[in-house]
């Protein structure tokens, strides 16, 4: 798995903020806020992002009703657990990542290898 082009993240990006299904005409119009985008550029990457499974979509009249298939969290995670598995000294890799992470980010951290001990 990979990250997204840039097209294909600023629509997911929308929908998950959005936490709803949104239309393309949705997309585009808020694309078109900061900058100039086609809607048929934006109905191909969705219909892109259909295909390789990132989004659902149903039909509503004629326009396309598109939901992420998986939530942020998740993707980011996956990604996470892609360049750990990617990195050829995983325990380097990690303390790099953890002496890099913010007071808070770090206690968070704890608390959830806590809770993880405890199960």
């Amino acid at each position: 798995m990979r990250g997204f082009g840039q097209l294909e993240a600023e629509i997911m990006e929308r929908l998950w903020a959005w936490g709803r299904p949104a239309s393309v005409r949705e997309v585009v119009d808020d694309l078109n806020l900061t900058r100039p985008v086609a809607y048929t550029t934006v109905n191909t990457v969705a219909d892109i992002l259909y295909t390789k499974g990132w989004l659902t979509r149903h039909k509503e009249g004629r326009a396309w009703i598109y939901r992420p298939t998986r939530s942020r969290e998740a993707h980011s995670a996956d990604l996470m657990h892609e360049a750990l598995g990617e990195s050829g000294d995983q325990q380097a890799a990690l303390l790099l990542f953890v002496e890099g992470i913010d007071a808070e980010q770090a206690r968070v951290l704890r608390d959830l290898l806590d809770r993880g001990k405890g199960a």
